[in-house]
């Protein structure tokens, strides 16, 4: 009979999440550390500047990640979905603030104990690390294609990872994707203008590549394909 707590068998990213590295048994460490909370759209995890008290597992849902510039601005550096760890175990200070871009559930750690729960099970530790530079590569990947995509393709780029990550189904027929983020924040996070992005989404429509029926945040992607091929064209 398996000892895996009730809470991550009900889980909805118990296989994709850190957690997966854990066997049923191990999970009960963490399962008594862990507290589910969810977000309103637009309320702040963790401020940047702030003690870094949490970790945590997205359930379901997006967060963004944003730092501050010089001139006082906030410029998104990322996006994380379901499955994607959130935090840094080891700084003190939280460096970067995180927001809930829509209705996002979190299974939230606190920091002290979950730095002893990798200390003890050096899998997830391990699993942890990998985490980490995948979201490096991510990041490295995002700056090299702002260099070498024009604009229609860091937008088509982008709807396909959110279709992605969302877990919506990848066959070639309609899929609906709810946007994570506003025109104007897929602008600052693509390097381009609102109204760029604004012109090349109706462009995507009128050529029946996607629709947009139900308002800037409902997207509907009618030929993953033709998205592909726009996306990267080589």
């Amino acid at each position: 009979m398996s000892n895996l707590p009730s809470r991550c068998a009900e889980c909805l990213v118990r296989d994709t999440s850190l957690c997966s590295a854990m066997r049923d048994d191990e999970l009960h460490a963490l399962s008594d550390i862990a507290r589910r909370k969810t977000f309103p759209a637009g309320q702040v995890v963790t401020w940047s500047g702030d003690p870094n008290s949490l970790c945590a597992n997205i359930v379901s849902g997006a967060v963004k990640v944003t730092a501050s510039t010089p001139d006082g601005r906030e410029q998104i550096v990322g996006l994380l979905y379901p499955g994607d760890f959130v935090g840094q175990p080891f700084a003190q200070d939280a460096p970067l603030t995180i927001t809930a871009v829509g209705e996002t559930d979190l299974c939230l750690f606190p920091r002290g104990p979950f730095q002893r729960t990798l200390d003890e099970h050096r899998a997830v530790e391990r699993k942890l690390l990998e985490r980490t530079m995948e979201s490096l590569n991510d990041a490295q990947n995002r700056i090299l294609a702002l260099g070498r995509k024009n604009a229609v393709e860091r937008i088509a780029s982008f709807l396909l990872e959110v279709s992605e990550r969302m877990g919506v189904d990848e066959d070639d027929g309609a899929s609906e994707i709810a946007l994570p983020i506003s025109r104007g924040e897929m602008a600052d996070y693509l390097g381009l203008t609102i109204e760029t992005v604004s012109r090349q989404l109706t462009r995507l429509r009128k050529d029946g590549v996607i629709a947009l029926e139900k308002g800037d945040r409902s997207c509907t992607i009618l030929s993953r394909e033709r998205l592909a091929a726009i996306a990267d064209p080589d």
